[in-house]
């Protein structure tokens, strides 16, 4: 999760330099870090530092060094951080790559798109929201939890435009579960009230700011994934040939994936959003178990390392997009192995 505390109540310069020196001991999680560092030298003011970060992160993708798993959010980031300190046209030309590049994460498209909304770009914001809609969920049954910002910033963006709602607006009034709707808080004469000398205006107004807050906390509630551990089928051989106990809870490697991805089912259908597959590692694994001061044999470390590993940025997202692998491995499309019916 991206920090946004202010200046004044943190030390934003001083948690990234503890966060780059943290990328060093683990670099398996050096992406994940580094962002986070990044995001604090923005927030610090420090803007070309934090350039230096996204620049240092995408020339290892460049000369093969593994661990950067997506360089279109580092571009994406790196982009909006440049237009706010008078490096538009480079800005622009990164913001041109990421569209072309057409990426299946939401977050870049919401972060450029956003880029140029903050600039007063609306008609680009309204086309680079919605071409990532057009990618992401296009023939969708319902939207992954994270595209959600993608549907609520382009409901944004049309509102300002004065656009008619389309079914992707719709949609995106569905998905909104706050008391105040999206059109109430997207609406562009919102402003105008704060300027108002009527106590009534003034107080309707801070109730919707405290229900977008409201909504702003919901989703920071949940910065990664509620995650499954899966251990791929060495690991998993090796894991208990390590620590026969946790034979109990994994009679076999096929039964395994298989309660995995019932589990998954059973959260989904009860409403639980933002669902992930995380794989474990045993030397990761004992890693952890030291640090807990705990023994790799106790199955109930288990969930407290899943858990870990999804909040340095390790989970996939489940279930995949349409037409992509599986998350147990196997290759084949998830429709074909694990998603059918």
């Amino acid at each position: 999760m991206r920090p946004d505390t202010p200046a004044e109540n943190v030390d934003h310069a001083a948690e990234a330099a503890r966060l780059e020196r943290t990328s060093g001991l683990y670099p398996e999680d050096a992406e994940a870090l580094l962002l986070r560092a990044a995001a604090h030298l923005e927030l610090s003011g420090d803007r070309p530092a934090a350039t230096r970060l996204y620049d240092r992160l995408l020339s290892s993708a460049a000369t093969g060094s593994p661990g950067l798993e997506n360089p279109s959010l580092v571009r994406a980031l790196k982009a909006s951080n440049l237009w706010e300190y008078d490096h538009e046209a480079e800005a622009r030309a990164i913001i041109d790559g990421v569209r072309a590049a057409s990426p299946r994460d939401p977050a870049p498209w919401v972060i450029v798109a956003e880029a140029l909304e903050s600039h007063d770009e609306l008609e680009a914001a309204h086309e680079t929201f919605t071409e990532g809609a057009r990618l992401l969920l296009t023939d969708v049954p319902e939207p992954p939890y994270s595209t959600h910002p993608l549907l609520y910033g382009r409901h944004r963006v049309r509102r300002m435009l004065g656009l008619a709602h389309d079914e992707w607006d719709a949609l995106a009034d569905t998905l909104h579960t706050m008391p105040v709707s999206l059109d109430e808080l997207h609406d562009p004469k919102r402003v105008w009230s704060l300027g108002s000398d009527d106590p009534a205006d003034l107080e309707a107004e801070i109730s919707r700011l405290r229900a977008e807050l409201g909504a702003y906390r919901e989703a920071l509630s949940r910065p990664f994934p509620v995650a499954m551990l899966h251990w791929p089928a060495d690991e998993l051989t090796e894991l208990l040939q390590a620590y026969p106990p946790l034979a109990a809870e994994y009679p076999s490697y096929e039964e395994h994936l298989a309660t995995i991805e019932a589990a998954l089912r059973e959260l989904a259908s009860s409403g639980t959003p933002n669902l992930g597959v995380v794989p474990g590692t045993v030397p990761s694994y004992e890693a952890f178990a030291a640090s807990e001061g705990a023994s790799p044999a106790d199955p109930a470390l288990l969930p407290q390392y899943a858990t870990t590993l999804a909040a340095r940025g390790r989970a996939v997202a489940w279930p995949p997009q349409r037409g992509a692998v599986c998350w147990c491995g196997s290759q084949r499309a998830y429709g074909e192995c694990h998603g059918r019916e």
